[in-house]
C-alpha cells in the first residue's frame, strides 16, 4: 500500500498545473522551465520532502500572478533554481545535477563532416537527415545546390574551383538519381496489391542508396538533438578544440542558443579556469599526437574491408560466469572455477538459456552479455560509416576522410551504363582534394571527398551490443553496402573468433540478399497508417 500526502484544495490546484497527478507515488513534471526541474532533483537529493511538497514549500512563491500559468512557464521564477545549480557545483561538486535538464536543439545546413562531430556523445540523442529518402538535387533559397563551402576555402584561391567542381558532381548526381529511379521502374513494374505511395518510396530509396555516392562529405544536413546539460556542456567543449571553422562556429551557436533556456546548465564554458582549459586540453592532446603520428607515415599494406583484429579469447567461458553471477551469492572468481568443471553440453545449455527464447530481435541477452568485446578494423565508403556511426554506445574511432583508399561503385551504376560518369566524378574529386589539401590543408579537404570514397576505422563492441548492431544493420530494408560489412562482422566472431555458440545466438542475423530492400518494409508502414 502506499501512502497519499493530504493537500489543500489550493495546493491541489497548483500542482495540478505542473504535474500529472497529485495522489500517486509515480507522477511526471510538465509545463516547468528545465532549470527548475533540474533544481527540484538536485534539492530532493538533500531533503526528506516529497517532490511535490518541496516544489510547494520552496519554489512557488504563493503570490498570485508571480507563479506563472502553465503557457508562460518559461517565466517561472527561476532565480532560487539557478542559484541552487551554483551551490551544487560549487560547494558539493556534484556535476550530475547537470544531467537533469534537457533541451531539443536544431542544427540546420550542416555538413556531413559536422554531423559526426555532433553524433559523436554517448548519452546524446538525435535524428539526421537521410539521403535515402530525399533527392538532393534541389536547390536552397539563394538557388545553391545543398553543400557547404567553408570559411577555409571561401577565403582561398580554390574557392570558384571548389564551386565548380561541387557543382558539377550535384548535377551529375541528379541525372543518376533520376536515371536510375526510372530504370527501376521498368525493371520492377508495380504489383496491383502495393499502392503507389508504396512503391514510389521503394523506387526511391533504392534510387537514392545507389546514387550517394556521388554526394560530397560537405552536403548539408539538418542534425535534431536532444541531450542534458552535461553533454550540451562536453560537446561544445569539445567543438571548440576542434581545428574546423564550421564545428567551432556551430560550438559557439549551440551555447548562444542554449543559454536562452538552460543558462545555468552551461556556465563553465567559457570561463578560462574551467571549459576554456578543458578545451585547451583536447586541442593540445591533438597537435602533439598529429605530430608524434609522423612515425605511421609508410607505405599502406592492402587490407581486408572487415577484419577482426582482438577478441576476447575467453568469451564464451566469461559469458557464462557474467550469465550466472546475477543469480547467484558467491564471487565471481568462484563462479569462474565452476565453470572451468563444466561439460561443454552444461555450458552450451546455460548459454541458451541466458539469451533465451527469442521472438525478434529486441530480445537481447543481459548485461551479463557485455563482459567480453569484439575489435574490428574496417574500410568501407563513408556512406556505411555514416550509418554505422550511429552506434554510439559502442567504441568508434575513425580517421580523417581522404580519396587515398580508393571508392566503391555499385552495382546499378554499372547497369544503367554510367560508370563513365561515376569514374569522372571521382576523378575530379580527387583532384579537387589535392588541390585544398594543398592550400587548405587536410582537415578541409575531407569536404570534397564524395560518399563513395573509403575511409577507414575501429569499432570494438561487447557482446550485447554485437547483438543489437549486427542484427538490426542485417535486416532487409538496411542499405546492401553496411549489411555486407555487418555480415562480414558476424562470419568472423564465429568463424575467426570460433564463438559458434554466441554467433549461433544471433538468430535475426540476415544473410538473404534483396532487390527491393524497403519494400517490406513500406509495405508495413502502409498498413500501419491505414
Amino acid at each position: 500500500m502506499y501512502s497519499t500526502e493530504d493537500y489543500t484544495k489550493k495546493e491541489t490546484s497548483i500542482l495540478n498545473q505542473y504535474f500529472t497527478n497529485v495522489d500517486r507515488p509515480v507522477f511526471a513534471i510538465y509545463n516547468l522551465p528545465e532549470v527548475v526541474k533540474g533544481a527540484l532533483f538536485a534539492r530532493y537529493s538533500r531533503t526528506t520532502k516529497s517532490l511535490r511538497r518541496l516544489f510547494l514549500d520552496e519554489f512557488y512563491s504563493g503570490t498570485e500572478g508571480v507563479f506563472p500559468q502553465p503557457v508562460t512557464a518559461t517565466e517561472v521564477n527561476s532565480s532560487r533554481a539557478e542559484r541552487l545549480y551554483d551551490r551544487v557545483f560549487s560547494e558539493y561538486g556534484d556535476d550530475s545535477v547537470a544531467q537533469l535538464g534537457s533541451a531539443h536543439v536544431a542544427c540546420e545546413q550542416s555538413s556531413n563532416v559536422l554531423t559526426k562531430i555532433l553524433e559523436r556523445g554517448r548519452l546524446t540523442s538525435y535524428l539526421e537527415q537521410s539521403t535515402r529518402y530525399i533527392f538532393y538535387d534541389k536547390k536552397d533559397v539563394i538557388n545553391q545546390y545543398l553543400y557547404y563551402v567553408p570559411t577555409e576555402v571561401f577565403n582561398s584561391t580554390n574557392r570558384d574551383k571548389y564551386s565548380k567542381i561541387l557543382d558539377s558532381n550535384f548535377v551529375d548526381y541528379s541525372f543518376l538519381v533520376r536515371k536510375i529511379y526510372g530504370f527501376l521502374q521498368n525493371k520492377f513494374p508495380k504489383s496491383d496489391k502495393d499502392s503507389q505511395s508504396v512503391y514510389n518510396a521503394t523506387m526511391r530509396a533504392k534510387a537514392c542508396d545507389a546514387a550517394r555516392g556521388i554526394l560530397p562529405a560537405a552536403t548539408k544536413s539538418n542534425v535534431g538533438i536532444f541531450a542534458s546539460g552535461q553533454a550540451y556542456e562536453r560537446m561544445i567543449i569539445r567543438m571548440n578544440s576542434h581545428p574546423l571553422q564550421e564545428v567551432r562556429n556551430c560550438a559557439d551557436m549551440l551555447l548562444e542558443e542554449l543559454r536562452k533556456i538552460i543558462p545555468s546548465f552551461l556556465k563553465r564554458v567559457d570561463i578560462e579556469d574551467r571549459g576554456v582549459k578543458w578545451s585547451n586540453y583536447f586541442r593540445d592532446k591533438r597537435i602533439n599526437m598529429e605530430k608524434i603520428s609522423a612515425i605511421t607515415d609508410v607505405e599502406a599494406e592492402p587490407s581486408l574491408e572487415v577484419n577482426l583484429i582482438d577478441w576476447d579469447k575467453d568469451a564464451e567461458k566469461n559469458l557464462l560466469a557474467a550469465a550466472l553471477y546475477e543469480y547467484s551469492s558467491i564471487s565471481e572468481i568462484q563462479i569462474k572455477r565452476i565453470v572451468e568443471t563444466l561439460s561443454k553440453e552444461e555450458s552450451h545449455r546455460i548459454i541458451r538459456e541466458y539469451v533465451g527464447q527469442r521472438s525478434n530481435r529486441r530480445h537481447i541477452p543481459g548485461r551479463g552479455a557485455e563482459r567480453s568485446y569484439y575489435r574490428f578494423d574496417i574500410l568501407s565508403d563513408y556512406g556505411s560509416f555514416r550509418d554505422l556511426q550511429r552506434h554510439r554506445m559502442m567504441t568508434v574511432e575513425w580517421q580523417r576522410l581522404t580519396t587515398d583508399h580508393g571508392y566503391v561503385t555499385p552495382e546499378l551504376i554499372d547497369e544503367v551504363g554510367e560508370i563513365k560518369r561515376w569514374n569522372n566524378v571521382m576523378s575530379r574529386s580527387e583532384e579537387l582534394f589535392d588541390t585544398v589539401n594543398s592550400i587548405s590543408g587536410e582537415n578541409v579537404a575531407q569536404y570534397v571527398v564524395p560518399f563513395a570514397f573509403k575511409i577507414r576505422y575501429v569499432m570494438q563492441m561487447n557482446i550485447r551490443e554485437a547483438f543489437h548492431l549486427l542484427e538490426l544493420r542485417t535486416s532487409r530494408q538496411g542499405h546492401p553496402d553496411y549489411r555486407r560489412i555487418c555480415q562480414e562482422m558476424h562470419t568472423l566472431i564465429r568463424d575467426k573468433a570460433g564463438h559458434k555458440l554466441i554467433a549461433n545466438s544471433m538468430k535475426y542475423v540476415d544473410y538473404q540478399t534483396y532487390e527491393l530492400e524497403r519494400l517490406e518494409a513500406e509495405r508495413r508502414n502502409s498498413n500501419k497508417t491505414t
